[in-house]
């Protein structure tokens, strides 16, 4: 059976909205998405502020909604299924997503179905022209999660590895704005490290020989800082240096602990998903890694590795299509800021 499935994302600082078409076989297909970032409103405090990213929901979700039912030729009577970002994420911005999907379902007499911020992740790279297939080790690195998985079909994973502390992106962050570099730290810190040099300093690699799969970034953010301040006034002069040693750092760490999950798993493919996952260099050095130990690399689109509503709209409609879940119409609705993805899992066979 077909459905027209559309999704929210509100869960931080981008509004997403997106159709997705699904079926009782093969991989769902995204019809339209739209996407407003607000990284220029939030360049002005240094970071995200949760009240004005709430508001700007408000603002920009329903423009959005008939932007991508224009673009598809849809219209809100054809929509079987709304979907919506239930956490992880800010409260306040989780709310604006699940009020409004919760709503339309119920102006509509359709289901809604809450979904899972970090899935929609995993499962994007679904979206791209060359989608992966089951089994396979996930590489997960968004925003404030870092975690390595055994993904054996929707709803079944087994975490293998994730961060103890600062995971990968708040690595590139934080390092980035104790150089200075603004927000969005990680881009502006990646695009500062192509012009420096990647060996100019020595930087720790935490957990690199630890012998499991654990991430920890903390240490590392340290001492990038004790060497901003032995730099001094040379700091400006070599941002890019410390730029590309630090992303060098986290880069080697994320490939290693990759391959070894590889090894631990003897699977063949890995799927790398989240907003660390458009790093050039990270992907650059998968890719050469990988291909000599002849494993298969799948990463979504490069616009569809932030936050979005397609990759909401596509973990809906495959965990619809795979019998996970159902959806329902309890318009009542609550939001899970700090929602681990093990608590969705079904136990891998």
């Amino acid at each position: 059976m077909s459905l027209l499935i559309l999704g929210i994302e509100s869960s931080c600082d981008e509004t997403g909205v997106a159709l997705v078409r699904s079926a009782d076989t093969g991989v769902p297909v995204l019809l339209s998405h739209a996407l407003h970032s607000q990284i220029e409103m939030h360049q002005a405090y240094g970071g995200v502020v949760p009240e004005l990213a709430s508001r700007d929901h408000i603002r920009r979700v329903l423009p959005l909604a008939t932007q991508v039912l224009t673009d598809a030729g849809q219209t809100l009577a054809d929509v079987d299924v709304v979907a919506y970002t239930q956490g992880p994420g800010l409260a306040g911005a989780l709310l604006v997503g699940a009020g409004v999907a919760c709503a339309l379902g119920a102006a509509l007499g359709k289901p809604v179905l809450g979904v899972h911020h970090l899935e929609g992740h995993l499962l994007s790279p679904f979206l791209s022209a060359d989608p992966p297939e089951f089994p396979f080790v996930a590489l997960l690195v968004s925003g404030g999660h870092t975690q390595l998985m055994r993904v054996d079909g929707v709803g079944r994973y087994e975490i293998l590895g994730e961060t103890i502390d600062d995971a990968a992106g708040e690595a590139f962050d934080k390092s980035a704005k104790l150089m200075g570099l603004g927000y969005p730290g990680g881009p502006a810190l990646s695009r500062m490290a192509q012009q420096g040099d990647a060996t100019a300093f020595k930087l720790p690699r935490p957990l690199l020989h630890s012998g499991d799969l654990d991430f920890s970034f903390a240490g590392l953010k340290t001492a990038v800082l004790t060497q901003a301040k032995k730099l001094g006034d040379e700091l400006e002069a070599r941002k890019a240096d410390l730029a590309a040693s630090t992303e060098a750092a986290i880069v080697e760490v994320l490939v290693k602990k990759t391959l070894a999950a590889l090894k631990q798993t003897g699977l063949q493919r890995v799927v790398v998903a989240g907003g660390v996952g458009a790093n050039r260099l990270l992907r650059e050095q998968l890719n050469t890694a990988c291909s000599k130990a002849r494993v298969r690399v799948h990463y979504p689109e490069l616009h569809l590795c932030t936050d979005n509503g397609a990759m909401i709209a596509m973990a809906a409609a495959m965990r619809l299509q795979a019998g996970q879940q159902q959806a329902n119409t309890a318009y009542a609705f609550d939001v899970k800021p700090r929602w681990p993805l093990d608590a969705i899992t079904a136990p891998v066979a």
